[in-house]
């Protein structure tokens, strides 16, 4: 909220160039948080889908968390007035593979009920198709949510 009185300021006192300024911190500050807010989600995406391929089996619970994962990943991304995305189908493959090691490392604490350290989780799956299968997810439940 300071910025915004900064703002109002810089523009009362004619500071135009410092208000522009200003607004461009506050765009990254936005973006940096919707970034920040999607790879949450998407490290819990990947903690599931991790558990799944390493186990070979799912859980109600895993799905639904999938699901909700999914839906938040969407909400969070999409425009809401200006229409469209703040991250691109690549920024969102970035931000997928900027997520995998939190993801393992707390799957490796829950799948096989913690029996694996988190190398040896990633041994047993292949990194690329657990990525690849987050992003089609993703890519399916953006198909179906079009932007406002």
């Amino acid at each position: 909220m300071e910025e915004l009185y900064e703002l109002r300021r810089y523009i009362q006192s004619g500071q135009y160039q410092n208000a522009l300024l200003l607004l461009d911190e506050m765009e990254e500050m936005s973006r940096d948080d919707k970034l920040n807010r999607i790879t949450s989600f998407m490290e819990i995406l990947l903690i599931h889908l991790i558990k799944q391929t390493a186990e070979k089996r799912t859980t109600r619970s895993w799905d639904v968390s999938l699901r909700n994962s999914l839906r938040q990943i969407i909400r969070i991304n999409k425009k809401r007035k200006a229409g469209g995305w703040y991250l691109t189908d690549a920024e969102l493959v970035d931000a997928l593979e900027a997520a995998y090691a939190s993801a393992l490392d707390s799957a490796s604490l829950e799948a096989f009920e913690g029996r694996y350290t988190a190398e040896e989780l990633d041994a047993m799956i292949e990194k690329t198709d657990v990525l690849k299968t987050a992003f089609e997810r993703i890519l399916e439940y953006k198909g179906t949510s079009s932007p406002a």
